[in-house]
Formats: structure tokens, C-alpha cells, sequence
């Protein structure tokens, strides 16, 4: 018996010295632990250092101590696009990146000496981090090369990895440090689209490639359009997603990708249109999704082929067609351009209030932190009916950007402000004699037709439907703002450019909205528009108005049956109910209007829940003081006694007495106005903070929140529901928001960023 149980201990020795001893599979053990742990922060332009730990290629290029982020830069930098601006390790050691992965010098990787650092010195369970370690997403980071580890270290030792939050698990970390002991090997396989998705490439690859010169601008107008969608096709494989680029290669080839600073920018004589797998993990904020399908592409055919348009010559790359695609373009009908946009509108908001940069105070300091989006309907959009008033409007249409010239910023600003000014008049003189607006102006196509935008200041989220309070502005987009925003903010802007280029971007985006209000305005009674600005842009607002925005038509009538007083929020409540067929989210969390605050068809706990979270919603922070402690975007899950879960968002909107200028945004804060929107589900890429309760401690934790006068009450608050990024807990908790999206929404799910997660 005693040989038996020697034996069989030997053998158990054995099989574990064995398994100990075989080579870790990246892609089998470390990249989900990677997406569990590190994609979260590692992962688009605003992963520390560059490391992008969402694939074997990013892993593999490293990190590098160049800031993408750098508003202050006198020269654009070179671009560092993964997979797009160099592909192999090689060839971004070129480019100035270091490895994480490779031992030298006799120490270890700089991963696995990150790794002991974070396990070292982890955070004190459930406190508040230290106050002297910097977690703000303008943290500088340190970057340190393998030479450096040891002072870095040594002068931050709170600043291992995971960093700022609850580590690795032992079975994690060994996994992750057998396989860099073993050299790092990547087995990762690319994704390689199924059967049916390959039919369905093959379709659209000859769209986009046909020859002709009506088939080769329809290509290059939709390039641009789509470039930076993740594609995704009708009977597709479930996290199949599809980017299109131009390769040097045509179908049925591999693809070599043309890397060009700009999608609109000279690709040589001789490229294809075609689409390419998305390798690596999904994440949220980047997922801008775009479905593709056979009845998608005969609608494509049917608005852009099914008349008998022509084309004198194909234009060129140059910067005056980059400034002015209505002009590059104008060869295609301008009804067909507008109806493409149209028909998926929440994609073409998402590329520029979602941003493609990971990062967009730039942008999203111009917008209001709440806001409704409405869409001209095209028969009454004079652009597209009226050719001698397009004539006349299209050269007045260029931007800004083209031209980094830091000496010449303020000319260059001056020229296309006062070009868009003087389309600004043309606009309102031939609309003054069009028919007065009526409903019918509104476009309600489908339900892309009502969108909500969310700003959480340096990032912003776009929703179907009408969400939150009536908010205090609305926009009314054409098609000469809504292309025009496309271009400035997503085609021509470049994360990589130098200040005078992000300059003349945030300008000129600054015009788009004020023409956006402006629109808007002209459904309100003549009267009344004046007041309805002049609350808009209040104190230096108004400065602004009178230096760089074209005076507002005041007189002319409008179609829609208003009251002089308070005629923004009639309009709201005519929309809702005679759009509501088309709103994808009806809301009476926040509007509640009978009494009965919450989803009719949600369960009876949650309708509950809702009851009790609709008293945090819409009041003013003067009586509702706790909104002052909370950040931008605040998670609730809430636990049914099912075994069930709801996420619920609570987005902070902030007031500003005007978002007119670049600069001074805090001068401008009106903090005693911020208000909360309550609205189920996952409203943000990037959480700020995240509170777990049970489905009947929800009164309880309204009324702590209604009670929290100062930071030290909403500690208490804190301590008792919250989830720091100290809880041994916390992955478990904040991979369950991915989790959540996949199972409620699976296209538009994805890993979601906690770069920004807050210190409460």
C-alpha cells in the first residue's frame, strides 16, 4: 500500500512538473487575461505609453515614451496606427518602440517587473487610494525603459501593474510569468471571416472597386464614409467585425494596407478597396458599428446608380479637395449623398461626438453635456432642391486644418470663419423665402431620426432616441453641417497634428454647433428666438456672438403652431408624442409625467427600483446636493433576488453659461444648475465609478444620496455600496458591465475603459 501511495505521488509530481514545463498558449491563457485585467487601460491612443494589449501585434510592439496626447506640439508627429503604420516587431523598433517583453541585461521583462512591482505594494483593500498617487487620465506617464526600472520603482512604488487597482490573481500572474519566462511566445491566429461573410466581402469589395468613372467617386465618397466603421454582415459570425482600407493588393489577395495620414489623402496609382477582419480585443469606445447586408447594398446601388448623373473627371488629393468635399464630390447627387448619411445617422454622429481618438476634449468642450439632435428633412433642405442656391453655397463650404501653419493660425481661422459666415447669410436670406418651417421640415425616416448626446467631458456617448430631461439646446443638422462636422471632426482631423491643426479644428467645430442652434431656432416663433440665444450664450457668450457668429433671422415665421413663452419645451412634448413611434427610448425615468416613474414593461422589482431612482433624476444640484460630490458617469448594479442584474447610468450634466470659447470652461461652470440622468443600461465607455445593491436597498441608497451634503457623507455612502478600484472584488464587478453588454446588446458590445474610474 505504501509503494501504491509512492507511486501515485510520484506520478501526480510528474504530471505537475510536466504542465508546470509546457509552453503557455498565448492566445489560450494570457490574452484573456490580458482583456480581463489590462485592456481596460491599455488599449487605443490613450493606453499608457502606447501599449495596446488588446493583441499579439500590440503586445509585441511595446511601448513608447511619445505622447499622442500633446495639445501643445509645434510639429505634427510621425503617426503610430497599429497594424496601419508598421506591422512586426521589427519594423516598430524602427519607429522608436521599446519591448515589454524581451529580457535584457540580465533582468527580467519590463512586464514581469511591472507585474512584481503592482504585486508588491498592492492597494490597502476597500481604502481610498493615497491622495499623492495621480491616477487623471493627464497623468504624465513615466515610460520606463529596462535601464530605468529600478529609480522608477524605487521613486514609484505604488505604481506597478495593474496600476492604481486590484491585482492579479496567483494563478493569473503565475500563468502571465511562466509565459514570459518561456520567452513571450505569440501563437495568435488572425481572424479570418466565414463562408457566408466572405460572399457578402466579395459583393461589396466589386461595389466599391467597379470600373467607371461614376464607380470609382461613388468608391471613394464611400471609403471615406466608412473607413472607420467596424462592418458587420446579416448572418454573420457573432464579434465578427470588418474595417475598410485600401490595399495595394486586390480581392483575393492578401491585403497590404496603404497607410496614409488621412483617409483622404493620395493613395498612388494603382490601390483596392476592401475589407479586413478586425484583429484583437473589441473595445467600447473604439466600437462604432455599421451594418452591411444585401438589402444595404442595393439600397447603396439603387441611391447612388439609379440615375443618369455623370462625370467629367475624377479629382485629385489635394488640400483644397480635403478642405471641401462638397466640391470633390460634387459630381454625385447631393440626395443620394445626404439619404446615405441619413439612413444610419447614429453612426455618423457616433464617428464624431464618440470621437475617433479615444480622447476629444478638443471637441467635446464646444458641445453642451446634454443635448437632442433632429435631422432636415432632404425635400426641404435647399441644398439638395435648389441648384442655384447649392451653386452659390458650396465654395463658402470649406474648413480649416488643411494648413498647420502655427504663424498663420489666426488668418487662416479668419478666412474660413468669414466663409462660413457669409454662407451663414446665404442661408438665411434663402430660407427667409422659403416656406415657413412646419413639421414636415423635421426628417423621420426611420429611427435614427431622434438622437441623444451625452457629453462626460473629455468623452461623449450618442444614443437612439430621446433620453434625459428636455434639454436647455437642440440641434437641427442638414446636410451641409452634418457632412461638414464628418469631414472636420473625423476625415481631416488628425490625433497626431500639431496646435495650430487642433486649434483650427475646435474653431471651426465651435461654428458647426453655434449653425446647428442656429437651425433650430428658426422652428421657434420669431419672437422669441432672440431670448431663447441669449440664454444659450450668456455673460461672455455674447462677446463671442458679436465677434464671430452671423446674426439670427428674427423675423421670418415659423410653421409650427408655438407659444411666445417657453416654446422649446412645447416643441419637446409635440415631438414626443407625434415622433413616438420613431423614439427608440422612451423615457419616463426622467420625464415622468403621471406618477408612474418607470419602464411599464420592466419587471415589478425593477419598476420599483426605477420609482425610486426617478427622485435623483432632473432636480437641480442647488436641492439636490450630492451631485456636486459625483463624477461624469456613475454606474449603478443593482441585484435582483432572481439571480438577475440591471445596470442603471447616472450621467452628471453639467451647466455651463456658455461653450463658446477654448478656453476658461471652469469660469463658465454654473454647478448649482448640474442635474442627473437616470436611464437603464450602459450609457458611457468610460465609467468614472460603480455602485453594487440589492434591488431593495435602492430607497435606502436615493434617500443616503438625497441626504450627502459634503464629500465626508458621500464617503459613507461609498464604504457601504461602493466599488473602489481597491475591492479584491473589482474586476469581477467591472467586467460585469462588459458582460451585460454582450448580453443585452452583443453588436455594440465590448470591453469598456477605466482610465477615468474615479478615487471616491
Amino acid at each position: 500500500m505504501l509503494l501504491r501511495a509512492l507511486v501515485a505521488l510520484l506520478l501526480s509530481l510528474s504530471v505537475l512538473i510536466t504542465a508546470q514545463a509546457a509552453d503557455v498558449s498565448y492566445s489560450r491563457e494570457v490574452q484573456p487575461i490580458l482583456t480581463q485585467k489590462c485592456v481596460a487601460c491599455h488599449a487605443c491612443y490613450d493606453a499608457p505609453c502606447q501599449l495596446n494589449l488588446g493583441s499579439g501585434e500590440g503586445v509585441q510592439r511595446g511601448a513608447s515614451k511619445a505622447l499622442v496626447y500633446d495639445g501643445a506640439r509645434t510639429k505634427a508627429q510621425p503617426t503610430t496606427r497599429l497594424y496601419f503604420d508598421a506591422q512586426g516587431e521589427r519594423a516598430w523598433r524602427q519607429k522608436g518602440f521599446e519591448s515589454v517583453l524581451d529580457a535584457q541585461g540580465g533582468q527580467a521583462a519590463l512586464m514581469a517587473r511591472m507585474l512584481e512591482l503592482g504585486r508588491a505594494n498592492p492597494p490597502t483593500p476597500n481604502a481610498k487610494l493615497p491622495s499623492d498617487l495621480d491616477i487623471r487620465i493627464e497623468r504624465s506617464n513615466q515610460c520606463p525603459l529596462p535601464g530605468e526600472f529600478d529609480a522608477y520603482a524605487k521613486k514609484f512604488a505604488h505604481a506597478g501593474m495593474p496600476f492604481a487597482v486590484a491585482g492579479l490573481t496567483d494563478a493569473e500572474y503565475a500563468t502571465v510569468q511562466r509565459w514570459l519566462k518561456q520567452g513571450a511566445p505569440v501563437d495568435e491566429q488572425a481572424l479570418q471571416p466565414s463562408a457566408a461573410e466572405q460572399q457578402q466581402i466579395a459583393e461589396w469589395e466589386n461595389l466599391l472597386n467597379a470600373p467607371g468613372a461614376r464607380e470609382t467617386l461613388v468608391g471613394r465618397w464611400l471609403f471615406e464614409h466608412l473607413f472607420l466603421a467596424h462592418l458587420y454582415f446579416e448572418g454573420g459570425e457573432a464579434g465578427h467585425f470588418f474595417q475598410l482600407m485600401r490595399s495595394r493588393t486586390p480581392s483575393g489577395q492578401p491585403i497590404d494596407p496603404i497607410a496614409t495620414r488621412r483617409p483622404n489623402e493620395d493613395p498612388g496609382s494603382q490601390f483596392y478597396y476592401r475589407l479586413w477582419p478586425i484583429q484583437g480585443v473589441i473595445v467600447h469606445k473604439t466600437h462604432i458599428t455599421y451594418p452591411l447586408s444585401p438589402r444595404k447594398l442595393a439600397r447603396t446601388k439603387q441611391l447612388f446608380f439609379s440615375g443618369d448623373w455623370t462625370v467629367d473627371a475624377i479629382p485629385g488629393y489635394g488640400a483644397q479637395r480635403r478642405a471641401n468635399p462638397f466640391e470633390t464630390f460634387q459630381a454625385i447627387p447631393a440626395q443620394a449623398r445626404y439619404q446615405f448619411m441619413l439612413d444610419n445617422a447614429e453612426y455618423f454622429v457616433r464617428t464624431f461626438i464618440r470621437g475617433p481618438v479615444c480622447r476629444g476634449q478638443i471637441a467635446t468642450d464646444v458641445i453642451r453635456d446634454n443635448f437632442w439632435a433632429l435631422f432636415q428633412d432632404p425635400q426641404h433642405d435647399l441644398y439638395l432642391t435648389d441648384p442655384n442656391y447649392r451653386a452659390q453655397a458650396t465654395p463658402l463650404l470649406a474648413m480649416p486644418g488643411q494648413f498647420d501653419d502655427i504663424g498663420d493660425v489666426l488668418g487662416l481661422w479668419k478666412t474660413y470663419r468669414d466663409k462660413r459666415n457669409d454662407y451663414e447669410e446665404l442661408r438665411k436670406d434663402a430660407y427667409a423665402d422659403a416656406p415657413p418651417p412646419g413639421w414636415a421640415d423635421i426628417w423621420a425616416g426611420n429611427d435614427n431620426a431622434l438622437l441623444s448626446i451625452f457629453r462626460q467631458y473629455d468623452s461623449a456617448s450618442v444614443r437612439k432616441g430621446l433620453i434625459g430631461e428636455i434639454p436647455q439646446t437642440m440641434w437641427l443638422l442638414d446636410y451641409p453641417l452634418l457632412e461638414r462636422t464628418y469631414y472636420q471632426l473625423v476625415v481631416n482631423f488628425d490625433v497626431f497634428g500639431n496646435v495650430s491643426h487642433q486649434a483650427q479644428t475646435r474653431l471651426y467645430f465651435d461654428l458647426i454647433r453655434n449653425g446647428a442652434e442656429v437651425n433650430f431656432l428658426r422652428l421657434m416663433p420669431a419672437e422669441s428666438r432672440d431670448a431663447l440665444l441669449s440664454d444659450w450664450y450668456q455673460n461672455s457668450g455674447k462677446l463671442k456672438m458679436w465677434l464671430d457668429y452671423q446674426s439670427i433671422d428674427d423675423n421670418s415665421p415659423s410653421g409650427l403652431a408655438l407659444p411666445a413663452q417657453q416654446p422649446q419645451q412645447d416643441f419637446a412634448k409635440q415631438l414626443l408624442q407625434r415622433y413616438a413611434g420613431l423614439n427608440a427610448r422612451p423615457d419616463p425615468i426622467n420625464r415622468c409625467t403621471d406618477g408612474n416613474c418607470y419602464r411599464g414593461r420592466a419587471p415589478a422589482a425593477l419598476q420599483q427600483v426605477e420609482q425610486a431612482l426617478s427622485r435623483l433624476a432632473s432636480r437641480p444640484a442647488a436641492g439636490l446636493r450630492v451631485i456636486n460630490q459625483l463624477p461624469e458617469a456613475t454606474l449603478l448594479r443593482v441585484e435582483l433576488a432572481d439571480g438577475q442584474r440591471e445596470i442603471y447610468s447616472l450621467l452628471r450634466n453639467r451647466m455651463h453659461s456658455n461653450v463658446a470659447f477654448m478656453l476658461g470652461e471652469d469660469l463658465r461652470y454654473q454647478p448649482g444648475l448640474d442635474t442627473l440622468t437616470v436611464y437603464p443600461g450602459v450609457l458611457t465607455s468610460y465609467p468614472n465609478f460603480l455602485f453594487n445593491l440589492r434591488a431593495d436597498e435602492v430607497p435606502v441608497f436615493v434617500d443616503a444620496l438625497a441626504r450627502v451634503q459634503d464629500q465626508p457623507a458621500l464617503d459613507k455612502v461609498v464604504e457601504r455600496w461602493g466599488i473602489r478600484r481597491s475591492n479584491p472584488q473589482f474586476w469581477r464587478y467591472f467586467n460585469d458591465l462588459s458582460a451585460y453588454l454582450q448580453e443585452t446588446d452583443p453588436v455594440e458590445a465590448g470591453v469598456l475603459d477605466m482610465n477615468r474610474y474615479g478615487n471616491l
